[in-house]
Order: structure tokens, then C-alpha cells, then sequence
């Protein structure tokens, strides 16, 4: 079985990259930069594990930002509910342990849209922790998530920043840009690294090369 990381944006998944390189481990797996909302990839259907893997929304105002979460499971919009894969999960929170990452474990909530006021008090009142756009839409028969707090009740994003590439053209990002540039890299960088410690923990996977 070929082990996927999943990574929304092309920064995560590039810090999922450096992270698994900087293992120095003969254990190569997948990296899969999916888009928000899965937009760049042709079908949400993958045979191996997936490990989804970057930033997501605090819902709690307890939970700040660079907080890790990972997730046991997952709910959608419609009232499903997906299990986390118990060995995934049990690797990732290992691997956080093993890095001195503090973290959270707990259900995460995949949205179709940027989870924003009091719609982050409404899902924690569902007992989520967190929400992220990809997630639960993923289709795998083994699927866990590792995600770090970057927006929170006291720091709401502008939907604006859903499409990246315009978004300094609204005033609405403006005051947001500084603050993200601060602290987006190191969410991501902080997920990637458990991630890739995780993948180099199991050998439930066959060590591949990069397409």
C-alpha cells in the first residue's frame, strides 16, 4: 500500500515535502497538493491510506492558533461521520509526542465553505475542535488528519483568502496579510512535521518513489 499526505495548498505541501526529506528515512511516500475543497485533484477516491495535512479553523477560544489537532473523527455538513483510522491516529499522536508538539485529539468538521462566526460556535457546540475544506471529502479506506489551529474566534479570516491569488486585491485581506505571513508558515510547518515522523513510524505501507 502506497501511503498518501494529503495538503490542500501549495505551501503545506511544500512544507510536507521539506519535512519528510529533512527524515533522512528510505520510506518515501506520496505528497498530494489536493487544492482547497479537493479542487485540483479529478477524483476524491484513493485506494491506500491518506493522512490529511496542513492548517484548519479553531472553533474554541481555549484552542489558540498553533495549536495541533488531531483528528479522530470527522463530520460533514449532512450529518456524517467518518472514523479516523485508530493506527493512523495512534502514529500521529506518537509522532507529536515524539517531537515535543503539544496537541489536541478530537473530531474535526469539513465545511464547504470557511467556517466563520458563529458557525465556529455552533460546531463546537457538536464537540469539534476544529474545521477544515478537505478532509471529509476524502474517499480512502484508511484515513486519519493532522491539522494546526492558524484562524480562531479572535483572529477571523476574510473569506477573500479562499482564492489566494487574488486576494491582496481586497481591501478585506489587507490587515490579514501581515498576520498570516507570521503565522501560516509555522501552522504548516508544524503539522508536516508530525506527519511525515508519523509516516516513518508504521510499515503498513510499501516504501515508493515520487511520481
Amino acid at each position: 500500500m502506497l501511503l498518501t499526505i494529503l495538503a490542500a495548498t501549495a505551501p503545506e505541501a511544500a512544507a510536507v515535502r521539506r519535512a519528510v526529506a529533512s527524515r533522512g528515512s528510505k520510506t518515501r511516500v506520496r505528497i498530494v497538493e489536493s487544492g482547497i475543497r479537493l479542487a485540483r485533484l479529478t477524483s476524491p477516491v484513493f485506494d491506500g491510506p491518506v493522512i490529511s495535512c496542513g492548517v484548519a479553523g479553531g472553533l474554541r477560544e481555549d484552542i489558540p492558533t498553533g495549536t495541533v489537532v488531531i483528528a479522530d473523527r470527522v463530520l460533514l455538513e449532512d450529518g456524517r461521520q467518518i472514523v479516523c483510522d485508530p493506527v493512523l491516529t495512534e502514529a500521529l499522536v506518537a509522532a507529536a509526542s515524539d517531537l515535543g508538539t503539544p496537541c489536541r485529539t478530537g473530531a474535526l468538521i469539513t465545511s464547504g465553505r470557511l467556517v466563520r462566526g458563529d458557525e465556529r460556535t455552533r460546531w463546537a457546540g457538536h464537540g469539534c475542535l476544529a474545521a477544515d475544506m478537505e478532509t471529509g471529502f476524502v474517499q480512502a479506506p484508511r484515513l486519519a488528519a493532522v491539522r494546526t489551529i492558524l484562524d480562531t474566534p479572535r483572529h477571523e479570516l476574510s473569506s477573500v483568502w479562499l482564492h489566494p491569488v487574488s486576494s491582496l486585491w481586497h481591501p478585506a485581506a489587507w490587515g490579514q496579510a501581515a498576520w498570516l505571513a507570521r503565522h501560516a508558515p509555522l501552522c504548516a510547518r508544524r503539522a508536516a512535521e508530525v506527519a511525515a515522523r508519523a509516516s516513518s513510524r508504521t510499515n503498513l505501507w510499501t516504501p515508493v518513489d515520487e511520481a
